[in-house]
């Protein structure tokens, strides 16, 4: 399964997302709101998209309103409030990403 992690920066939860989940599906990971912010092809390429906030998942819908329509995208409601990598981000990421695949 394809996987893309999308949060606003890709700095933090979604690069943590791509990296602890690597082993188990094919994972990419964008941000909305950096230099290079996630693109149709990134969207179109996902079997599944994990956001990290509802609001990203609304941004998606105004981008990209064809795409959006066409593919299954979740919500892990993970506030913007962890580093990379952090233990307690890693630990909510594992919890919360258990109960949508």
């Amino acid at each position: 399964m394809k996987v893309l992690f999308i949060c606003n920066q890709n700095e933090n939860r979604s690069r943590t997302a791509e990296e602890l989940f690597k082993s188990k599906f094919e994972t990419r990971s964008a941000g909305l709101y950096n230099e290079n912010p996630v693109t149709k092809k990134d969207i179109e390429w996902a079997d599944l998209i994990v956001v990290m906030e509802d609001a990203h998942r609304a941004e998606i819908g105004k981008r990209f309103p064809g795409e959006y329509m066409k593919k299954r995208i979740v919500s892990l409601d993970i506030p913007d409030i962890f580093y990379y990598n952090q233990p307690e981000l890693v630990k909510v990421l594992k919890s919360r990403i258990a109960g949508v695949v």
